[in-house]
């Protein structure tokens, strides 16, 4: 079945991430770079789909220091694995009423590691913007162990525990664009 396709606008888009620092305190950041395209299938929604790229050297913890940690071999290693994908292999549940909840099952790529996650997701909503075209947007939530993508650093506290917890919770909040249909050219 064809759908209509639609390009992740980036600028109206947030993927955000919290982990647990010293098992107390729960730090967040996000991811800036965001790129890729959703593709919808109105008349049958198990057939929509999404393919992303992040990069990975865009992480933001609003702590240069900690970013460059992440950046490093400890963690992302941003030069050996530059890009972090999510691409889905099934949408479950779907539907296209507004506020529905539905599943996305696909593979999510992070240093060079890839695992299935589902993501809890939620149809946000679709208008017209101020400029002609149109928009759609959705939410969705997952959680990951990081040391099922080999991100396995951590230090041992004094008191016990560790300074960096295992549990990764990830939020999306992502707006995407239709694109135009292309037009027959003339002979």
């Amino acid at each position: 079945p064809s759908g209509t396709v639609w390009t992740i606008d980036a600028s109206h888009t947030t993927v955000e991430f919290s982990a647990k620092h010293m098992m107390i305190t729960t730090v967040k950041g996000r991811f800036a770079d965001v790129q890729g395209s959703i593709t919808i299938h109105d008349a049958d929604p198990s057939h929509s789909g999404v393919r992303v790229e992040i990069a990975a050297a865009s992480i933001d913890t609003r702590a240069a220091q900690r970013d460059e940690h992440l950046r490093s071999a400890d963690f992302l290693d941003v030069e050996a694995f530059p890009t972090i994908t999510f691409v889905s292999r099934r949408v479950e549940k779907a539907t296209a009423r507004q506020g529905s909840s539905f599943q996305v099952i696909g593979d999510l790529t992070i240093h060079g590691v890839t695992r299935e996650v589902t993501l809890d997701a939620t149809y946000e909503g679709r208008g017209k913007d101020p400029w002609g075209g149109e928009r759609v947007s959705f939410s969705a939530d997952t959680k990951i162990d990081r040391r099922d993508f080999g991100l396995t650093w951590n230090a041992a506290l004094e008191a016990g525990g560790v300074l960096v917890g295992n549990d990764i919770k990830i939020h999306i909040d992502v707006q995407a664009v239709l694109q135009a249909e292309p037009h027959a050219q003339a002979a």
